[in-house]
């Protein structure tokens, strides 16, 4: 008996995505049309429709007009690592928040085309809905919620979050979730949580910025392990570590890595669990952008794995629904008291309308519907961009091809500073974030990382081109 129908377009997506693996479809050819496809596997045009679009959001297959779908080539995911001499695996101090308060400033205008942003377009989220969900939950607000929900946060959005983690195989005791400002108070919180000043905490190589600034804000030393664009943190690099220094902690994404979008695989996120465990180390893991996978069916976190209560999780609503409101969370295992405690001392609570609102959106029944929206315009214009990064950027630049969200980290040719670049594209209104912001010693000079988050901005695909074209400027003057 065939399954449930929004299912058998992802075994259809499967079985051709298998045949494209063995050679059987090549690269270059056509795919069977539409009506084909439905006859031989007795199946409606939306369904074969919904598996060419999985595909073509794996980056197996292209649309062309008027023509059909497509076999595009396997890439074999660049490995975009430092140019410069190897990374050395030493405490280093961290002062890189002078560099991104500038590349956040020049994101706030509106006029510059957002490359170098964190957020994608503001369009792809329902905000209509959420002000309705919001004045609906505001009108049932009763006083006794106002407290109820000091520190810890509103009971019933905390309790729609472990139906979703059990959902998730990840069950949670129910005092272990705090509701906080944003994912970025919750990083901060666990890593208060589980370090003193002076601690040595391991971060990815390249990591995001915004861990390297909580580090110098709480004068902690970083020291990098190298991260591969397809299998994340390199295991034997970080084991290494750890059996000749003292860490007191780790950050890190295993799920859609920023900037590098890096996906860890499955066994390779329960080894990384099972190895910090053997030597006692917490797991602060950032995994917000977690809901924004291209595959079938979400990756895991980290805190699957987890079996000493020594991972702690954290994620918002502000990369997938609700930019702005700054409603995140962490689920902190073992050390969820002392985070509880931390959140009590500096902000005490999370503003309550916007918990309010978006645990009634919840409720409406219409997220995933959004998600999985929000995921093929994602995808689509990924593979949209990076075609154009290819057709205008330089000979030898490479570029990464992440499995979800909306970064792609470029490893330019040698003569190529991303900060120069940077300053230039920024003269032309056009705003990126240069390689240098993503590691403590600032190694990264030849790379940077793109936001391609903007489906139907109309500027997007000139600002690629000129920015190839400095770029290609760049490297000739250094040929």
């Amino acid at each position: 008996m065939p399954g449930p129908v929004s299912r058998r377009y992802e075994k259809l997506a499967d079985e051709m995505d298998q045949a494209i693996g063995e050679g059987l479809l090549r690269p270059g050819e056509r795919l069977p049309s539409v009506r084909v496809t439905c006859q031989h596997h007795g199946i409606s045009p939306s369904t074969v429709f919904q598996a060419y679009g999985l595909l073509e959001a794996r980056g197996l297959i292209e649309a062309r007009p008027r023509s059909g779908y497509y076999v595009l080539a396997r890439k074999k995911p660049a490995r975009a690592l430092p140019l410069q001499a190897p990374i050395r695996a030493e405490a280093t101090e961290v002062a890189v928040s002078a560099l991104a308060f500038d590349l956040l400033e020049s994101t706030r205008d509106a006029a510059v085309v957002p490359l170098g942003s964190a957020f994608p377009a503001p369009h792809l989220f329902p905000f209509e809905a959420l002000a309705r969900s919001g004045a609906r939950a505001m009108r049932r607000l009763k006083p006794a919620q106002i407290t109820g929900a000091l520190t810890v946060g509103d009971a019933g959005l905390r309790q729609t979050l472990r139906k979703r983690y059990a959902l998730q195989g990840v069950p949670l005791a129910e005092d272990e979730l705090v509701i906080t400002n944003g994912a970025m108070e919750a990083l901060n919180l666990c890593l208060q949580a589980v370090t003193q000043p002076g601690d040595v905490v391991v971060v990815e190589s390249p990591t995001f910025y915004a861990a390297l600034q909580a580090l110098e804000r709480l004068k902690l030393k970083a020291v990098e392990v190298p991260t591969d664009p397809q299998h994340g943190v390199d295991l034997d690099a970080l084991g290494e570590l750890l059996g000749r220094q003292r860490v007191a902690a780790c950050w890190f994404m295993p799920t859609l890595q920023n900037p590098l979008g890096a996906l860890m695989p499955r066994a390779r996120k329960q080894a990384l669990v099972e190895l910090l465990a053997r030597h006692g180390v917490p797991l602060i893991e950032d995994d917000v952008y977690g809901e924004l996978y291209v595959d079938v069916r979400r990756p895991p976190s980290a805190k699957a794995f987890d079996q000493a209560g020594g991972v702690l999780h954290c994620s918002s609503f502000s990369k997938c629904l609700a930019p702005g409101y700054r409603v995140g969370w962490a689920a902190a295992g073992r050390f969820s008291p002392a985070v509880r405690r931390l959140k009590m001392m500096s902000s005490l609570a999370t503003a309550l309308p916007p918990q309010l609102a978006i645990a009634d959106y919840l409720g409406q029944g219409g997220y995933e519907r959004h998600l999985r929206q929000l995921r093929t315009a994602l995808a689509a214009e990924q593979q949209r961009a990076r075609r154009l990064i290819e057709r205008h950027f330089p000979a030898g630049t490479r570029v990464t091809r992440p499995a979800g969200g909306y970064f792609v980290w470029l490893e330019l040719p040698a003569g190529v500073e991303a900060l120069a670049l940077h300053h230039q594209a920024m003269s032309l209104g056009i705003s990126t974030a240069p390689g240098v912001l993503f590691s403590a010693d600032r190694r990264f000079v030849h790379h940077m990382r793109l936001n391609l988050g903007h489906p139907g901005d109309a500027r997007i695909d000139d600002a690629l081109r000129r920015l190839g074209g400095l770029a290609s400027e760049l490297a000739s003057a250094a040929a």
